[in-house]
């Protein structure tokens, strides 16, 4: 029995070791959309997360689209997958098709966030919408990742 004992104790050191030895992804793994933008929004379920990729195919996060159906908005946010944990310059951005034809924008960018950018809220109620996120690399003449859907839908 005091050898099993020792043998669980051993393995939960380990696999807190495994979580220590990482924190910025730790961290980085408890933002969800739906956390950043709030109570009430839920991720479309058509075209609703887009790669935010660089030219050369490097992920480096996810921007999302979120819709609240008690108060009319959409929330976009971009979560950083690469770069964790490091302040670099990281947008998201929402457009929505106004009935005049013009557009509403919200962008919350030119700022170094560390795991994400956004909320990024917009009503929208019955309205097309665009969104876009970017995340830059942290070298000076490094790639900038991009992502989303510049076309307008998710018309409801």
């Amino acid at each position: 029995m005091r050898r099993s004992a020792s043998t669980v104790v051993v393995a939960a050191a380990l696999a807190v070791g495994g979580l220590v030895a990482n924190p910025a992804y730790a961290i980085s793994a408890g933002y969800t959309p739906e956390g950043v933008c709030g109570s009430g929004f839920a991720q479309v379920k058509h075209d609703g997360s887009r790669a935010v990729k660089t030219p050369s195919g490097r992920v480096f996060g996810r921007v999302y689209l979120l819709y609240n159906r008690s108060t009319g908005q959409n929330c976009v946010v971009t979560i950083k997958s690469a770069y964790v944990g490091t302040p670099t310059r990281t947008s998201a951005q929402l457009m929505v098709r106004l009935a005049n034809g013009r557009t509403a924008e919200k962008i919350d960018h030119l700022k170094k966030y560390k795991y994400y950018a956004g909320p990024v809220k917009l009503n929208a109620k019955g309205k097309c919408v665009k969104y876009y996120g970017t995340v830059a690399d942290t070298r000076v003449d490094g790639e900038i990742a991009s992502g989303g859907r510049l076309t307008w839908g998710n018309c409801s």
